[in-house]
């Protein structure tokens, strides 16, 4: 079966990991999605992203705990394949006030909200993650 959207993949296999407590979750390759973990890894929501293999390579995350509890207390996909969202640099929005982010892909790389309004660049909103 083939898959449409493997970003909302990679966010439900990192949920769903998380929520039975493992150590780490392996995702298919892609460099977007190496991107987005990047991202999480530089916010201090996963522990470290390795890729792994060399023909068929795999992304090995480590996945963060604090207190017994998740890091991640929500992760969820915005934009998807049939409905994009997109929004400029002033209209980027807050997740929980600031206490979370918002993952943006601009012309610039895929980036944090509060990254992509320093450099004045709005773009494709992948995921809100608290």
């Amino acid at each position: 079966m083939s898959m449409n959207d493997t970003t909302a993949d990679l966010l439900t296999r990192i949920r769903n990991a998380q929520r039975a407590f493992k150590e780490t979750v392996n995702v298919p390759f892609s460099k977007s999605k190496l991107s987005i973990c990047n991202v999480l890894k530089d916010e201090g929501y996963i522990s470290s992203v390795n890729v792994e293999g060399e023909t068929k390579k795999i992304i090995a995350i480590a996945l963060k705990y604090y207190e017994g509890k998740p890091v991640i207390e929500q992760i969820e996909r915005v934009s998807r394949p049939g409905l994009r969202i997109y929004k400029s640099s002033k209209k980027i929005p807050l997740v929980k006030n600031g206490l979370g982010i918002c993952i943006i892909s601009t012309s610039k790389g895929i980036m944090t909200d509060k990254t992509a309004r320093e450099q004045n660049c709005g773009g494709e909103i992948i995921c809100y993650v608290s």
